[in-house]
């Protein structure tokens, strides 16, 4: 028998692990791009200082909403949840379906180093490079706001704010041992498939709390998350399989369509 609340509880860690994760690996990128070229101690105080203000913005933002009165955050935040967690789940949803390119960490490792060396030989000196720690805080503070939003929104819906942001830090710790051990950017992390799975947990807590929020009677009580979870992925897997059907029909239709219009123009000289 569940005890209440054990399947939010562990759909909210699960997301924020997962989104932290994917994040981190995008973060962990250009940081040890930038790290590589300019010099370790650059990279990391500018990373440190970006997850310093991520963490200050999570212990914020979850005291904040803790006052708030759980009634009165359902809708909102289950409106915003779908809108945020759709964006994800449909970026995941083409790449899937191979109609939209997956992220190359290598590429972008690449492109990431090769700016770096063209700037410090424009005349930067061999102590902290400025340049190098602002990149690197950025990294971080952009790809870690999502996950924040997360943490704070999922976590204090589910009544699981400190074990999510736990589940978050551990993702960055995973990343950041691995990183500093192969000084090399992480590429064979599935991140599609964990944006895929935080989209489809995100929406579902989105389904979930909206219905609360208008009073809506799910069976089941927290049950009922795990059913529209699995509801949402088998959606979501058919969305993928009818845009890869059309993609593949499309580019079938194109040499047909090319090839005609030789034919004809062939004729038409003639």
């Amino acid at each position: 028998m569940f005890e209440p609340g054990l399947v939010q509880n562990a759909a909210a860690v699960g997301a924020a692990f997962s989104a932290s994760l994917v994040e981190c690996v995008e973060a962990l990128t250009i940081v040890i791009a930038v790290s590589s070229v300019a010099g370790w101690r650059s990279g990391l105080l500018g990373a440190a200082c970006g997850a310093v203000l991520l963490a200050a913005t999570v212990a914020l933002a979850g005291s904040a909403l803790v006052r708030v009165p759980l009634n009165d955050l359902h809708v909102v935040l289950g409106v915003v949840l779908l809108m945020f967690g759709l964006s994800w789940l449909r970026k995941a949803v083409l790449r899937t379906a191979g109609m939209k390119a997956q992220r190359n960490e290598a590429a972008i490792y690449s492109k990431q180093v090769d700016e770096m060396q063209s700037t410090l030989r424009a005349g930067f000196g061999d102590g902290l490079n400025f340049l190098a720690m602002t990149a690197a805080f950025k990294a971080v503070v952009i790809e870690g706001i999502e996950v924040v939003f997360i943490v704070v929104t999922v976590g204090r819906m589910a009544g699981a704010l400190v074990p999510a942001a736990l589940g978050a830090t551990a993702a960055a710790i995973v990343v950041v041992a691995l990183g500093l051990a192969i000084h090399r950017p992480l590429t064979r992390v599935p991140e599609n498939a964990f944006k895929f799975g935080v989209g489809v947990v995100i929406v579902s807590f989105g389904i979930f709390w909206l219905g609360e929020g208008l009073s809506l009677e799910w069976p089941g009580g927290d049950l009922a998350v795990a059913a529209i979870i699995a509801g949402v992925f088998a959606l979501a897997q058919v969305c993928a399989a009818i845009y890869r059907f059309r993609s593949r029909r499309i580019g079938n239709d194109v040499p047909s369509v090319s090839h005609a219009g030789v034919v004809g123009s062939s004729s038409h000289q003639f």
